[in-house]
C-alpha cells in the first residue's frame, strides 16, 4: 500500500484560459479513503484522472509513496480504476471480466482463479461467476467492477462516481459495502462524487473543490461544524445551511431584513465590510410567546416521520426574493399551515459568521 501526494498539481487543457485544476496540493495517508467532492465542473474527476494517468499533469507533481508518477504511463502506476459506467466486457462472464487484467499481465491461470474466487467471496458474487453482465442488476455489475479492481491488488483505488447509475436505495446499501470493504482491504482510495451526503458518510476525510481550487480538506464533522468559507458552508449539509446577508448595527448586533439575530459580537467585529450569517436548519427554533424573532412565511412542510423540514420565505417589510428560502428542522406533527407566519430565533454559538467581502469564516 502507499500514500498519495498532489504537490501544486495543475491541469490546463489546450486552449483554456484557466486551469481545470489549479495549484492542487493534497496529502492522502496510506490506507485512507479520501473523497473529492464538489459541483459539476469543479475539477474533481480531472484530479482523479491525473492520478490515474488519464490526464496530463501540466505543472506540479503527483506521488504514490515516494515515487513521482507524473510522467509514468497509467499501466505502470499500480492503480485500479472503478468507473461510473462499470466498463464491463459484455461477451465475457463475471469471472472472466474480473480476471481479464490479470490475464493481460501474464498472471498464471491458477493464481487468476484463486484471486477471482477470493474477490467473489468478499463481494458475494460466488453464485454469479458464470453469468454475463446483461443478466446482472446494476448493483451486481458495480460489484463486478469492484472485484476486477480488487483482484489486481493495487496500491491505490481510484473511484469515479461509481454509484451514480444506481437507484437511491441501492446507493445507500452499496456505499456502506464499499466503505466496509475498503476498511477491510486497507487500500488507499480516492473517491470522487458530487453527492455531499455520500462524501460525508464514506470519507475518512473529505476534500471540497470549486472551480479547480481546493477549498477545504478535513473530517466530515469538522467540515460541517467549521466550514472554511461560504461555499463550503452552503455545499456541505443536507438541507444546506441558511446563508443570510446581514449588517452590523451601532450596538454590534446583526440585522437581517430589519430584524436582529443574536451573534458573537467580538467575532463579527473582525469583518471589514458586512457579514454573512450561516445557520443550520437544526440550529433554528421557534420563538416562544412574546419572544422576538425573524418572521418566516411557511411555504412547504416536509413531514419525514420522526421530524420535519419547514421551508419558508422572509415575511418582512423588505421586498423578499421568493427564491431565497429559509429551511428549519422542526418537530414532526406541528400542524403548521401553508401561508402562516412563524418567528425564528437561535443562539449566538449556533451562528456561523463569514466576512461578506472575502467569504472567509470568522472565528474567535
Amino acid at each position: 500500500m502507499a500514500s498519495v501526494s498532489y504537490v501544486h498539481a495543475e491541469r490546463l487543457f489546450p486552449g483554456a484560459a484557466t486551469p481545470a485544476v489549479d495549484d492542487f496540493s493534497l496529502d492522502i495517508d496510506d490506507g485512507e479513503l479520501m473523497v473529492l467532492v464538489g459541483p459539476s465542473g469543479c475539477g474533481k474527476s480531472t484530479s482523479l484522472r491525473m492520478l490515474a494517468g488519464l490526464e496530463e499533469v501540466t505543472a506540479g507533481t503527483i506521488k504514490i509513496g515516494e515515487r513521482d508518477v507524473s510522467r509514468i504511463p497509467p499501466k505502470d502506476r499500480d492503480i485500479a480504476m472503478v468507473f461510473q459506467n462499470y466498463a464491463l466486457y459484455p461477451h465475457m462472464n463475471v469471472g472472466d471480466n474480473m480476471a481479464f487484467a490479470l490475464k493481460m499481465a501474464g498472471v498464471d491461470k491458477a493464481e487468476r482463479k484463486r484471486r477471482v474466487r477470493e474477490a467473489a467471496k468478499l463481494l458475494d458474487l460466488e453464485d454469479y461467476l458464470e453469468r454475463k453482465p446483461k443478466a446482472l442488476s446494476g448493483g451486481q455489475r458495480q460489484r463486478v467492477a469492484m472485484g476486477r479492481a480488487i483482484v489486481r491488488q493495487p496500491q491505490v483505488f481510484c473511484m469515479d462516481e461509481p454509484l451514480s447509475n444506481l437507484d437511491a436505495k441501492l446507493r445507500v446499501s452499496t456505499r456502506t459495502q464499499i466503505s466496509a470493504l475498503q476498511q477491510r482491504l486497507g487500500i488507499t482510495t480516492v473517491y470522487v462524487t458530487h453527492d455531499q451526503v455520500e462524501a460525508m458518510t464514506m470519507g475518512d476525510r473529505v476534500a471540497v473543490m470549486k472551480d479547480g481550487i481546493l477549498q477545504q480538506v478535513d473530517t466530515p464533522l469538522a467540515l460541517y461544524d467549521k466550514p472554511a468559507n461560504v461555499f463550503v458552508a452552503g455545499f456541505i449539509g443536507s438541507p444546506a445551511m441558511n446563508l443570510l446577508d446581514a449588517t452590523i448595527s451601532a450596538d454590534g448586533s446583526a440585522v437581517v431584513d430589519g430584524f436582529s439575530l443574536p451573534i458573537d459580537r467580538a467575532v463579527a467585529a473582525q469583518a471589514t465590510d458586512g457579514i454573512t450569517l450561516g445557520v443550520r436548519p437544526e440550529s433554528w427554533h421557534l420563538a416562544g410567546e412574546g419572544e422576538d424573532g425573524y418572521p418566516i412565511k411557511v411555504a412547504v412542510v416536509e413531514e419525514l416521520g420522526a421530524d420535519a423540514f419547514l421551508y419558508g420565505t422572509p415575511a418582512t417589510d423588505v421586498p423578499a426574493d421568493l427564491l431565497r428560502q429559509i429551511v428549519v428542522r422542526v418537530d414532526a406533527r406541528l400542524n403548521l399551515t401553508k401561508g402562516s407566519v412563524v418567528r425564528l430565533t437561535t443562539s449566538p454559538d449556533k451562528v456561523h459568521i463569514f466576512d461578506k467581502a472575502t467569504g472567509a469564516r470568522l472565528s474567535a
